[in-house]
């Protein structure tokens, strides 16, 4: 039996903290007196009624947590933040439709970066702010921060973490996972205070520089300017992004390794290894091409090969240049980038390189099998075996990845819209990037989709940021069953 009722308060816990989080924004709308206090005060006040409701009426409720509660309540947390996170947009002087706020929102939240919004620079700061705010929250994830902050959710804590980042490894920094995301949530807000301060002084006003702090960190993407990192005509602030993004790619374990000079375990990780190494061979491959075709130095050229690498191998989509401006290989490169992902553990999109890693290697392996029928060869990664488990998790999860790929291109299609654009919409929305191909390429929006078109790519959004099995579990009979 499914405990309701202890949903409902964490439900109630979250839209509280949610009110929390808008009250920067408010702040920033009253210091730009920008004419938008009134939407997200009202959204506020909003959040922290029903939240209030829901927590306190059933806030006696102290039942365990258990794998099937954790995969609805981390599934329903994303639902109840994307309607509320919503409010300040449909409650603006010049409101969004709801599909927009809708599309904006959970593109906010799974840090996809895609936008409806046709000119940013003229929306007022604390919509800006707030907009920026949802990518942040995101990045490491709603359930993350609230098992990092608040005793709430008890010792169901270890199945919401695990449910809200289902991906093969498992690392902790800390025997109890209380402990794992807190110290997951430290790094992450000293990197965007870091990076905040270091955007200011290189040249950002105050506001741009916080705004993009929190967008870089959260591999997210979205800019206060039309153009992007484009706008910022500076060496320094585009080699700073990529740093950044790069860290913001790699497993925060790996991160917090690096920070105790643990650097014999940071090189261990074959993972690492192979995102480092794939981005510096892409990164110089595509500067060739990219100076050649294009009107730059050897070092722009390769700063902006760099810079959209870095960009959208990490899920961000920060644009610096026009990838489809160039040779059509390079745009096709480009384009299989959006299928690649950072690291496990970071705070990027995407399949992820530790499940293009062990494809790769096991398919190597059956090779080798197939020579050696009755030798036993086991695959490893980072000098651990690999069970059979979890190997048939990565198979099944790539075959789901891409036969959702397909399937979602196939009904873009049939709403209208070429198969370009269909394919670059989905592969971006269902990786959490951001710009792609076609009509959505890196100037473009998604502002000319059709309301139904949106909700779709929505949806897409929410199942590649919470990979793909937890949200497509509550659609089995299996879980619904009574134990």
């Amino acid at each position: 039996m499914i405990h309701y009722k202890e949903i409902a308060k964490i439900m109630g816990g979250l839209l509280m903290l949610l009110t929390v989080l808008m009250l920067p924004g408010i702040a920033f709308s009253f210091y730009f007196n920008s004419g938008d206090q009134r939407a997200l005060i009202s959204a506020a006040l909003a959040s922290l009624t029903i939240g209030g409701l829901l927590f306190f009426s059933f806030s006696k409720q102290d039942q365990n947590i258990r794998k099937r509660e954790g995969y609805l309540i981390v599934s329903l947390s994303w639902l109840f933040m994307s309607i509320f996170g919503m409010l300040p947009y449909v409650l603006m002087d010049n409101p969004m439709s709801i599909s927009d706020a809708v599309f904006e929102t959970i593109s906010g939240l799974t840090t996809t970066g895609a936008t409806t919004m046709v000119d940013i620079e003229i929306m007022p700061q604390g919509i800006l702010f707030w907009r920026s705010m949802t990518q942040w929250i995101g990045g490491l994830g709603i359930i993350v921060l609230t098992v990092a902050i608040f005793p709430l959710l008890g010792i169901g804590g270890i199945e919401l973490f695990v449910a809200e980042s289902p991906g093969p490894t498992s690392d902790k920094l800390h025997p109890r996972i209380r402990e794992t995301a807190k110290r997951l949530w430290l790094i992450y807000v000293g990197l965007t205070i870091t990076v905040i301060v270091l955007y200011f002084l290189e040249g950002m006003t105050f506001f741009d520089a916080v705004n993009h702090g929190l967008t870089t960190m959260a591999t997210g993407g979205f800019s206060t300017k039309n153009d992007s990192m484009a706008f910022y005509d500076s060496e320094l602030i585009q080699y700073t992004a990529i740093v950044f993004m790069f860290l913001a790619g790699t497993n925060f374990t790996i991160t917090y390794f690096g920070l105790q000079g643990k650097w014999d375990r940071v090189w261990k990780s074959d993972e690492f290894r192979a995102y480092l190494f794939t981005l510096i061979i892409l990164a110089v491959l595509l500067s060739v091409p990219i100076f050649v075709y294009g009107n730059h130095s050897v070092e722009q050229s390769f700063r902006n090969s760099l810079f959209q690498v870095v960009s959208l191998i990490t899920t961000t989509g920060y644009i610096t240049d026009d990838y489809t401006l160039y040779h059509p290989g390079v745009t096709l490169v480009f384009f299989m980038m959006l299928f690649l992902g950072a690291s496990a553990g970071s705070t990027s999109g995407g399949i992820k390189f530790v499940r293009h890693l062990t494809f790769f290697k096991n398919s190597y392996l059956e090779f080798k099998r197939i020579v050696h029928p009755r030798a036993v060869i086991p695959l490893k990664i980072n000098g651990d075996r690999v069970t059979g488990k979890i190997i048939t998790h990565i198979m099944t999860f790539l075959l789901i990845y891409l036969m959702i790929f397909v399937f979602g291109s196939i009904i873009i299609s049939i709403m209208g819209y070429d198969l370009i654009t269909s394919f670059g919409a989905v592969a971006t929305c269902l990786g959490n990037v951001g710009p792609a191909i076609g009509m959505v390429g890196p100037t473009d929006n998604f502002a000319f989709f059709d309301p139904l078109a949106k909700i779709f790519l929505s949806f897409l959004m929410l199942l590649g940021r919470l990979e793909l099995f937890t949200v497509l579990v509550l659609f089995t009979p299996y879980f619904w069953r009574a134990n």
